[in-house]
């Protein structure tokens, strides 16, 4: 198992290590990305390979709205660090067990991630073309 660190992001901090940050506030809460977000959790790993790895653990958690049965606030829900750390750690380790299934599936998610962006890119090249036919268009 991964040794990483959890704790709390604290604005303009720079990290040395691999780390990621965990979106701690609001309904999106648990959502994992590589750039800070105001509120976080921060995790810290020891290898860039820990750190991909428990990104895709992350992301299979918040995707599934894990992290909502844990959200407390009644205004703007926010995760707790005590809740997420408990949490977080049996279920990355549950998850990691089967460690073939676990490389399968980050595998198959890094496939789907790079269609995505490919689909956002083209969808973004046809919005760009549309807009250029219709400014010639307009502009006769």
């Amino acid at each position: 198992m991964q040794n990483f660190i959890i704790k709390t992001h604290q604005k303009d901090t720079i990290y040395s290590k691999p780390h990621l940050f965990i979106l701690n506030k609001g309904l999106n809460s648990g959502k994992p990305q590589k750039e800070p977000f105001t509120n976080s959790f921060v995790l810290l790993f020891q290898t860039e390979e820990d750190c991909e790895n428990l990104y895709f653990v992350a992301f299979s958690l918040w995707k599934t709205k894990f992290w909502h049965q844990f959200l407390i606030g009644s205004v703007i829900p926010f995760l707790r660090l005590s809740d997420f750390k408990k949490e977080f750690f049996i279920k990355s380790k549950s998850m990691m067990q089967e460690h073939e299934a676990h490389v399968k599936h980050i595998a198959a998610l890094k496939v789907l991630e790079q269609q995505e962006k490919h689909f956002h890119d083209n969808i973004n090249l046809i919005n760009d073309m549309r807009r250029v036919i219709l400014y010639r268009y307009c502009n006769k």
